[in-house]
């Protein structure tokens, strides 16, 4: 299939580069999977819109603040550096700019008093980096107290002091995500409570969602496109409240293209799968779900495997109808953007 099939236009002012000034206040269209077209409600609207039962399925993962800026201290240069993963204590995989720049040996000095040196290049943008602070490698709370929230690139800005909450859901617990589950942004606790009086039960899982969300698709044909890995986490608790509303015949709405990517990816033998691993799982027209009933998410970007995924979902016509709507009602667009949600 062309990758050229998933392109649509979007102008840049749709693209939202900050969120809206309240949590939970955006647009939300809604759209049957298989007939109907577009309904326009609000944030708020959504419990009125699930079905009571339903079972919600939340990713809880944290982002890391983990775009630093770091000094050479030899010559005293600037350098940008973004912690992707931590292969072992102290050793971090990073994305990095000016990459002919940064060499093996080199030494930087990082906010907090922390010297990193560059022990290898895992690939052309990539630095393996070893840190050490005054008292050992440092923890997560070097990260919180000196790092700065990785904006997605199209937002074209630094992160200010406002992103580091509005960049995180309001659930958010496991430290290990280098961008947001950004379908679950939109959810504030207030509204969390309406979903639990409306009898909509709720299930989490972690994804560690990776630089790899935001890679175009680059191949002519979408089956050539080599997708990104990332870890994921499945609790015994939330494997037993998917089977069960399953058997029941009660719906599983994943929050966010990262929660159905999980559920897919752990769905075996009829059943979905307790436990951790790994996944590459790309899902484009002709992906059969088996553990999704309903997707909560965001507008995504044109020829890109997210916009693949929901196209799977509903089919890429009407995804791309429906888009074109967004357009003309002026929707907002991508990770702070307004959300959508795909009904069964």
């Amino acid at each position: 299939m062309e990758t050229s099939l998933f392109s649509f236009d979007l102008p840049e002012e749709l693209i939202a580069t900050h969120p809206p000034k309240e949590r939970g206040t955006c647009r939300l269209m809604s759209l049957h999977r298989q007939y109907g077209g577009p309904e326009h409600h609000q944030m708020p609207d959504l419990p009125s819109l699930v079905e009571e039962g339903t079972l919600m399925v939340f990713n809880d993962t944290r982002v890391r603040k983990a775009r630093f800026h770091a000094q050479n201290a030899a010559t005293g240069g600037k350098g940008e550096f973004l912690f992707i993963s931590s292969p072992e204590l102290g050793l971090w995989d990073c994305v990095v700019d000016k990459a002919k720049k940064k060499r093996e040996g080199q030494e930087w000095l990082f906010p907090g008093e922390v010297k990193g040196t560059i022990v290898g290049a895992p690939a052309s943008d990539r630095r393996l980096v070893r840190l050490e602070g005054t008292n050992g490698p440092p923890d997560e709370s070097w990260f919180e107290n000196h790092g700065h929230i990785p904006l997605p690139p199209y937002m074209r800005r630094d992160d200010e002091e406002a992103d580091a909450e509005r960049y995180q859901t309001v659930y958010a617990q496991n430290t290990g995500s280098a961008a947001a589950p950004t379908a679950g942004l939109h959810f504030t606790p207030e509204l969390l409570a309406a979903l639990d009086a409306k009898g909509i039960e709720r299930a989490w899982v972690t994804l560690d969602v990776g630089l790899g969300t935001f890679a175009p698709v680059r191949s002519s044909q979408i089956e050539d496109h080599p997708m990104h890995t990332e870890s994921f986490r499945v609790s015994e608790e939330t494997a037993l409240a998917v089977n069960q509303a399953k058997a029941q015949g009660r719906k599983v709405l994943a929050v966010g293209t990262t929660s159905v990517r999980t559920l897919e990816a752990s769905w075996n033998n009829g059943a979905l799968q307790s436990g951790s691993g790994d996944t590459n799982i790309f899902i484009y027209p002709g992906y059969d779900f088996q553990a999704v009933d309903e997707i909560f998410t965001n507008f995504h970007t044109p020829e890109s495997s997210l916009l693949m995924l929901v196209s799977a979902f509903c089919g890429r016509e009407r995804i791309l109808d429906a888009y074109h709507q967004a357009v003309q009602e002026r929707y907002r667009f991508f990770s702070y953007g307004d959300a959508m949600y795909l009904r069964k």
